[in-house]
């Protein structure tokens, strides 16, 4: 067995032993990624609170927080008011939807 030879075999044997986590995190990703479309559709509406968000994916309110603050973070969603104690959030305006999934992507 050559040196190439061997180093491809143990890249093919790693890559078989990793495979798993490879699959767990696509399917996280894609998981994440179809979550993040349903709060934006949701929002494309009117602005919304958490709770109105996550009855409306049917999520529990503690996860669609964590989605609505890196969202938020990123520039995706802005605070638009509030009602009684909670703020409403609605997507930033002129910003499509496919350019915050290229950035996701990067």
């Amino acid at each position: 067995m050559t040196v190439d030879s061997a180093k491809k075999q143990a890249f093919k044997d790693l890559r078989a032993a990793r495979r798993h986590w490879v699959d767990e995190a696509t399917a996280a990703s894609r998981s994440q990624k179809k979550t993040i479309q349903a709060i934006r559709e949701f929002l494309e509406n009117d602005p919304a609170t958490v709770p109105q968000i996550a009855a409306a994916v049917d999520l529990p309110a503690a996860t669609v927080l964590w989605f609505v603050a890196g969202m938020k973070k990123y520039g995706q969603i802005v605070e638009a008011g509030q009602d009684d104690s909670y703020f409403r959030y609605a997507l930033v305006a002129g910003k499509p939807a496919e350019a915050d999934t290229a950035e996701a992507e990067a």
